[in-house]
């Protein structure tokens, strides 16, 4: 069976950036890795977009 299902993960940063907006803005092009167990295969993994406020906007 194929399903969605989603996944709220907690963050602990530390940055220079001057606005943790540019921070999260940046985090979001990242890589993120979940793994598989013995009875589920990941298909796929994908950062939702968060619309946060940047210095560039």
């Amino acid at each position: 069976m194929e399903d969605k299902i989603f996944l709220l993960v907690k963050v602990t940063i530390e940055t220079t950036h001057p606005n943790i907006h540019d921070a999260i803005a940046e985090l979001q092009n990242s890589d993120v890795a979940v793994t598989g167990t013995e009875n589920v295969k990941v298909l796929r993994t994908e950062i939702i977009p968060l619309n946060t406020r940047t210095s560039k906007n």
